[in-house]
């Protein structure tokens, strides 16, 4: 791979009709990413969800079928896994407690993100660099080890309820692993940075002459915040809340090891669909109900960053 990346980059540097050839190279490559793991992929759970589930391998019927009588081949589409979302009562209440998490735990992350994100933005370069350290930091261990440990925390008699009872602050312990609490939580601590980033990039760049100017006029700093500061960073806001809520929505580890057995989101039921029930059909129907759910909000993420872009330049 390390070879084929030289190449292209010898193809691209060189002089002639070979570099208009080289950057169409250079730029093929993200196309045949994904073309490979994505546009193929999508197809054959887009092709699965209009089947029917069968008792084979794999455990469902083909679209196409031939007919010896007729020696013709025989398109065959179901729309039932479709309809069976929208009538099932499991599937509209698990969508919408998904929507429900997802929408309050992006709350709870610009709540917390922005005045972080506000604070790295205004401190030197040398502390800047140490806090955006510590804000990635987490990456380098596993999601799910990182998930994990807040079982430990939120136990009965983890870390949490035996500190708040050697304060005395409780007489019992608290119940807080397998509840919606604990979701939030899992889910605020997972994808805090992918709030705090995006703002932090937008906060970098406001021209502090603004609010200088704004002080200067006799403007207090709170008017000054939410007049300049506030707006300006309107495409950090909604760029970091898409980047929590979209996966947040499918979200599937953190609600199985810390949520309620009796509350499942739609990627829990995703699972179980493929993998338990062997419904492949419904499971892919289900997955491409959610991506047309989930295209606006990536629409109006591309938006955004478009005009990030168009800024910056």
């Amino acid at each position: 791979m390390g070879g084929v990346c030289l190449f292209i980059l010898a193809v691209v540097q060189s002089s002639g009709p070979l570099t208009v050839n080289g950057r169409r190279i250079v730029i093929a490559w993200p196309f045949i990413w994904l073309l490979l793991f994505f546009i193929i992929p999508f197809l054959i759970v887009f092709k699965i969800s209009f089947s029917e589930a069968r008792l084979a391998i794999p455990p469902v019927a083909p679209l196409f079928e031939w007919v010896s009588s007729t020696k013709n081949f025989v398109l065959t589409l179901s729309f039932n896994n479709y309809l069976f979302l929208f009538s099932d009562a499991l599937y509209i209440n698990t969508f919408f407690y998904s929507i429900k998490v997802a929408a309050v735990s992006t709350f709870w992350c610009l709540l917390l993100g922005y005045p972080m994100a506000y604070a790295i933005s205004r401190a030197d370069p040398v502390r800047r660099n140490l806090y955006l350290m510590l804000i990635i930091l987490p990456f380098w261990t596993s999601f799910l080890l990182r998930v994990y440990a807040w079982v430990g925390l939120l136990k009965t008699d983890g870390l949490i309820n035996n500190f708040l009872l050697n304060l005395r602050l409780i007489d019992e312990p608290l119940t807080l692993l397998y509840t919606d609490f604990a979701v939030y939580v899992g889910i605020v601590y997972s994808y805090l940075p992918f709030m705090i980033l995006p703002l932090y990039s937008n906060l970098e760049k406001h021209d502090l002459s603004l609010l200088e100017a704004a002080d200067d006029l006799g403007a207090h700093p709170i008017t000054a915040f939410f007049k300049i500061t506030l707006p300006l960073s309107i495409s950090g806001i909604v760029a970091g809340s898409l980047l929590v809520f979209i996966p947040a929505v499918g979200e599937f580890v953190i609600p199985s090891l810390l949520g309620r057995s009796d509350q499942l989101m739609i990627g829990t039921v995703l699972t179980n669909e493929f993998f338990s029930n062997r419904d492949w059909p419904v499971a892919s129907a289900v997955a491409i109900a959610l991506l047309l759910f989930l295209l606006a909000p990536i629409k109006i993420f591309q938006y955004y960053q478009d005009r990030e872009t168009e800024a910056a330049l």
